[in-house]
């Protein structure tokens, strides 16, 4: 374990003893409620510090995790070692004309409000996406026909090295469900969004009916990771669970959701372990019975116990 009063005293001069918590429990910070302990997670609250605490991962060989607001996330039952960095503290929305700028840790819910707010149009698909605007940019997430790459102008990030960039949308090679942020290692700080003017009560109306749609279909009363896998070319993931007869299907605590296929849930107190074995179990009948490879979307961090 990575955990030693040299680290905490280096952390807490960057930031501060606030933004700095030991052993913290990563099922407090994930939708699924599933995660062992992070040895540091820590919440800066400026760019300059997120940029100090990578330079200090980097020389002192410290192990460094990015985490959203976790809601398309699965951290592992052993938890995380090093850094755990989470920028729910960086999350201001302002906007300019058709142009909106919302920092990493806002919820990408919120920015589609603020639109609406705003009489811009653009940015409805989002009203029902959990994820933070980190997080939006890292899965390029989308939702009812629109996705992230259709309203993104740029964004600032920071690097491996802990510099700062400014990228274009071209720049993060958006794909379904994809972006090069991962591979690149860039901590996402914020994101501007290019919208149109609009009719508040158009928008309204279009914002209300995809909330209706995802209350009405999606298990939205038990723990979740969202939709856990991508869409098979020429299939619907939750279509394929269904016809495989494997709604509530249950490992543990973990269930597949009898309301949505394509959702598992914790039902009753699940470990990691339960949840991501009926994630392969799923994979598994669907490719036998078939022969579509299911492919996650949810991502899966952390150590197994005991390692």
């Amino acid at each position: 374990m990575v955990n030693d009063h040299h680290t905490y005293e280096k952390l807490i001069a960057i930031t501060s003893a606030k933004n700095v918590m030991v052993d913290e429990h990563l099922k407090d910070h994930t939708y699924t409620r599933l995660g062992g302990k992070a040895d540091f997670y820590v919440t800066p609250e400026t760019y300059e510090q997120v940029q100090e605490i990578v330079k200090l991962a980097n020389e002192d060989n410290l192990p460094f995790t990015m985490l959203g607001n976790g809601s398309n996330l699965i951290v592992k039952d052993g938890g995380i070692r090093g850094i755990v960095l989470n920028l729910q503290q960086l999350a201001a929305i302002t906007s300019d004309g058709t142009t909106i700028v919302a920092q990493s840790g806002a919820r990408i819910i919120d920015v589609s409000r603020d639109a609406l707010a705003k009489k811009l149009t653009g940015l409805e698909f989002a009203c029902g996406i959990p994820g933070s605007v980190g997080g939006a940019l890292f899965m390029n997430a989308g939702a009812y026909g629109g996705e992230i790459k259709d309203v993104l102008e740029s964004t600032i990030v920071v690097d491996r090295e802990g510099n700062l960039l400014t990228l274009s949308a071209n720049d993060l090679d958006l794909e379904y469900r994809s972006s090069n942020i991962p591979e690149n290692g860039y901590i996402v700080l914020e994101a501007t969004f290019s919208l149109k003017d609009g009719e508040y009560d158009d928008i309204k109306a279009i914002m209300d009916d995809l909330t209706f749609k995802r209350e009405s279909k999606q298990p939205l009363e038990y723990p979740s990771c969202g939709s856990v896998f991508k869409r098979p070319p020429g299939y619907f993931a939750g279509k394929l669970i269904q016809d495989s007869d494997l709604q509530g299907k249950q490992i543990g605590g973990a269930q597949v959701s009898l309301k949505h296929a394509g959702f598992i849930v914790n039902k009753d107190h699940a470990s990691a372990e339960q949840y991501i074995n009926l994630i392969h179990f799923v994979q598994k009948t669907v490719k036998e019975k078939f022969g579509v490879s299911l492919e996650r979307e949810v991502k899966i961090i952390g150590e197994d116990m005991g390692e």
